[in-house]
């Protein structure tokens, strides 16, 4: 309900930034682990949205992303896969996108947020491990490590937050 301290949800959705679609979409520039800034601040390049990669292709910028300490952009480039793949691969990229995002809260000392979503990665990774195989990703590797870092989340020794390997050696 409108008040004169708090304006209806049309006037304040008005000036809420929007893509080229309309949808609403932030413009604040964004820091190493998505959090947004101020506006003007310099923040960090972000990935394309609705980018349409190979497996291959999703895997390598994810990888890089992650090694670069930018869990939350490496999200972005695997919710793309999971929302434009083929559906016999969404469980893998889903589950993938859930663990950047559960790395996201690890580092940003979030732990609830950590453990409920290495928990969900854990959790899609599971009906999707005959298309990581195909696909060379290490879903067994990722599962201990996500399961690892959600328990160590819990007794306040994180372990070293060094971005999983997504692919097996």
């Amino acid at each position: 309900m409108a008040t004169p301290d708090r304006p209806r949800a049309a006037d304040r959705d008005a000036d809420r930034d929007r893509d080229a679609e309309g949808r609403a979409r932030s413009a604040r520039p964004r820091d190493a682990l998505g959090r947004p800034l101020p506006h003007g601040a310099a923040g960090e390049e972000r990935a394309p949205e609705g980018v349409v990669r190979t497996p291959a292709e999703t895997l390598a910028a994810a990888q890089e992303l992650l090694d670069a300490g930018r869990p939350f952009h490496a999200h972005e480039v695997l919710e793309d896969a999971w929302k434009t793949g083929p559906a016999e691969q969404r469980d893998l990229w889903r589950g993938l996108a859930q663990l950047a995002v559960g790395l996201t809260h690890a580092a940003r000392g979030n732990r609830a947020g950590a453990q409920t979503l290495l928990a969900r990665g854990v959790a899609s990774l599971g009906p999707a491990a005959g298309v990581a195989d195909l696909l060379g990703v290490d879903a067994r590797g990722l599962t201990a490590w996500a399961t690892a870092l959600a328990a160590a989340a819990d007794t306040d020794a994180l372990l070293e937050l060094r971005p999983p390997r997504l692919q097996r050696p």
